[in-house]
């Protein structure tokens, strides 16, 4: 098969070795230098938690990137080519003790000595005949390449240091990763590259991360990052919602654990059930593997349903859209039998540019897009900038102190009338070519969805006096992300062509809690009684002002909550590709008073954890082997 379920979310890339642990760096004896440190034994196998973003199974070598942002690609060494990387190391560590010495005699002349003399300490760590040793001894063992054994001789050594009582001596790890970095520099110059700041695997690898942002997360490649994991993040930031449109399973917010992970050769990024795997041992691999291979023949079971309609056993029809951020995942929803796109995130034409793209180049993706969907409907949602998604060019002017609650989306787009009215003409241009809707974001107030409506109208005008072709019934939809609007609901229906409930933020500004902070993870929960009493206010309001209401947020693509939605009155469920087949496999299985029971039962409730229990015990008579959702 050449779909992405011949890959379904099950990733096994080229699984190293465990690297050796032999004698690690001792410095010469001098008054600045750190002890001779014994090297840690080689570690056990370790099992971190953190929060499932995007499900699946990815199992092979790591890549980790500082939280500098240095990143070392996954080399081999074949056999023939250890002496040619050994005669590499030297020559680096030579270069590296050059420029160490003209480092100090440069600090000497023009700060004096006292600084002269870390630097000189730092020429002499470089030339210890230990670290030349152990770093020969890891390219001849283990095949690895001279970067990886440079990093991992001197990352011993800093996490010991580290890790001693003496304060002095555990501040000297800097300088350890000073002298690490000075010779990775050299050495990766000699590749004609540098220590890399983009995520860019040489192959396929795991990617562990501090963090990534959503444009950083936007132009992986599913073909050589397997999966990722991060210290930081939460469910349901941008950039856990990139990994899922990308299906690259992902679990965010662990903690620190990259010290310990610099040290793997083989990880397992577990995106059902939140676990990474560090230096797994042979069963547990084997265990992974078996699990791999058994998601991915459940998932090639559920193509049969693509063809199929998303209809409750008693005839009751939903349907069901995909949400996409690329032009090319228009192939995904289609494959998987979507009735459209549901939300279309313009907002990653902007991430991976140094500049925003021009009406033209909006245009093309936006065309691109309206004409592969063949007639079916494509939700255009505006600019949603801000928050935790900035492009690198974006002017310091819009900065907030409070991002989530600053300038963000459509308060951007009104903000800077200039950068809005380009994107309305391309979307504008683009409606002619098909059945397209277009939305505007984190609406708070009447006022504010006038003010984008006005404007809007205004470009339309503007298009049609020039004789460009635009949609003359162009349906204008808000999106309900915030209390305010939800409990506006019922006004803004008698102005709105249809509402959109993103629920990830509706969540986030509900229950008070940062979506991308893990430290606050435990809070977030969709089956709070305060959020499913707002969606059914809006559903509400929606029925009896006569409009459409679709749910695009998590909560439309996990099975746990379909029944309840579909109770409260929901008939449009918008969703990453990959969740369409599972979700319509859940609706096929119940019949409309079953999921009317279930959400009455859940608005009863009076607490998030005894209503998720409720969907839970719902979720197991209806479709006993549904996957586990995300929102645990």
């Amino acid at each position: 098969m050449t779909s992405r379920d011949a890959r379904p979310r099950g990733r096994i890339g080229a699984a190293g070795g465990k690297p050796a642990r032999s004698a690690s760096l001792r410095p010469r004896p001098a008054d600045d230098a750190p002890p001779s440190v014994a090297p840690p034994p080689a570690p056990a196998m370790e099992i971190l938690s953190g929060i499932a973003v995007s499900p699946g199974i990815a199992i092979g070598p790591a890549m980790v990137v500082d939280p500098s942002g240095m990143s070392l690609p996954n080399r081999a060494i074949p056999p023939e080519s250890i002496p040619a990387e050994l005669d590499r190391l030297e020559r680096a560590l030579e270069t590296a003790r050059l420029g160490a010495e003209s480092a100090e005699a440069d600090a000497r002349a023009r700060l004096g000595p006292q600084y002269a003399d870390i630097l000189a300490a730092h020429g002499r760590m470089v030339s210890d005949p230990s670290l030349r040793r152990d770093a020969r001894a890891r390219v001849e063992g283990q095949g690895v390449a001279a970067e990886h054994a440079v990093r991992d001789v001197l990352e011993v050594l800093a996490l010991r240091l580290e890790g001693l009582k003496d304060a002095h001596l555990a501040a000297r790890a800097a300088d350890v990763r000073d002298i690490q970095r000075r010779i990775l520099d050299v050495l990766c110059a000699d590749r004609g590259a540098a220590p890399r700041a983009s995520v860019d695997p040489d192959s396929p690898s795991l990617v562990l991360a501090h963090d990534l942002s959503p444009s950083e997360t936007a132009v992986l490649d599913p073909d050589v990052v397997l999966g990722f994991a991060t210290e930081a993040g939460g469910r349901t930031s941008h950039t856990a919602i990139v990994a899922a449109a990308l299906e690259i399973p992902a679990v965010v917010g662990l903690g620190r654990f990259l010290d310990r992970a610099r040290l793997c050769r083989t990880v397992i990024i577990d995106g059902d059930e939140g676990q990474v795997v560090l230096d797994p041992d042979a069963s547990t691999l084997e265990r992974y593997r078996r699990a791999a291979s058994e998601r991915a023949a459940r998932f090639a079971g559920l193509t049969h349903l693509a063809p199929l309609p998303a209809e409750t056993r008693d005839g009751v029809s939903v349907t069901l859209l995909g949400n996409i951020e690329f032009p090319n995942e228009v192939a995904a929803c289609l494959e998987r039998g979507a009735d459209g796109v549901g939300l279309y995130r313009t907002e990653f034409l902007y991430l991976n540019a140094d500049r925003p793209p021009t009406e033209d180049e909006q245009f093309a993706a936006y065309a691109a897009v309206v004409r592969s969907m063949q007639g079916r409907q494509v939700t255009i949602r505006t600019l949603d900038l801000g928050a935790d998604k900035l492009p690198s060019y974006q002017g310091t002017e819009f900065a907030s102190k409070n991002p989530f609650l600053g300038l963000r989306s459509i308060r951007l787009s009104l903000r800077d009338l200039g950068l809005f009215r380009t994107q309305l003409r391309a979307i504008l241009r683009a409606s002619a070519l098909g059945d397209v809707r277009v939305m505007f974001p984190l609406i708070s107030t009447l006022g504010e969805f006038r003010k984008a409506r006005t404007v809007l109208d205004q470009v339309a005008a503007e298009l049609a006096a020039e004789g460009v072709a635009v949609r003359s019934d162009l349906p204008v939809g808000a999106m309900i992300e915030v209390p305010a609007a939800a409990v506006m609901a019922d006004r803004l229906a008698a102005e709105v062509d249809f509402f959109s409930i993103g629920t990830n933020d509706l969540i986030q500004y509900t229950l008070a809690v940062d979506r991308t902070d893990e430290a606050v993870a435990d809070l977030y929960s969709a089956a709070d009684p305060s959020v499913l009493r707002l969606i059914a206010l809006v559903v509400d309001a929606a029925k009896k002002g006569g409009i459409e209401v679709t749910v695009c947020g998590s909560m439309g693509g996990e099975p746990l909550y379909v029944p309840l939605l579909l109770g409260l009155g929901i008939r449009h469920l918008s969703m990453p590709p990959h969740q369409l087949p599972e979700i319509k496999r859940v609706i096929r299985a119940l019949d409309l008073p079953q999921a009317e029971a279930i959400a009455h039962e859940a608005l009863a409730g009076e607490t998030a954890e005894g209503i998720a229990e409720i969907l839970r015990l719902a979720q197991f008579k209806l479709v006993p082997d549904a996957l586990a959702p995300q929102d645990k």
